[in-house]
């Protein structure tokens, strides 16, 4: 997923202004979170990842077999992974509760973050539905 002679956001420029959703008080607080703690959890799954898929190799071929909702945006970076361009069509018979599959135009892989207001209206939605 990641070339080894460079990192996960080599070649992508920062942008020159933040977007809406993200502002300079939500970087500080992310910032000031980061140094006081570190950020060794969130990069820990990767680190261990050859190890994950061993410890997971018993569940190959299960299914999600309870209620499901399914919500990325489409500049998500993790659409454009090998075999996802399959994975989407075919997401119903790894998730046969899969209820609907939604993917917010112009947004990221933070769409909680993003789209606050669509994110939660969705999961009410569907919590609603499978009460």
């Amino acid at each position: 997923m990641v070339p080894r002679d460079a990192g996960f956001l080599t070649g992508r420029q920062a942008p020159a202004t933040l977007p809406t959703w993200l502002s300079e008080a939500d970087i500080d607080v992310y910032a000031g979170e980061f140094t006081r703690a570190g950020f060794r959890g969130g990069l820990n799954w990767y680190r261990n990842i050859d190890r994950n898929w061993e410890l997971l190799a018993p569940w190959t071929g299960a299914q999600v077999t309870v209620p499901a909702l399914f919500v990325t945006g489409d500049r998500d970076l993790v659409l454009a992974f090998r075999g996802m361009d399959r994975l989407l069509p075919a997401l119903k018979q790894f998730v046969p509760e899969l209820r609907q599959t939604i993917i917010l135009p112009g947004c990221g892989h933070w769409t909680q973050q993003e789209r606050p207001g669509e994110v939660n209206a969705a999961m009410l939605k569907f919590l609603e539905e499978v009460r």
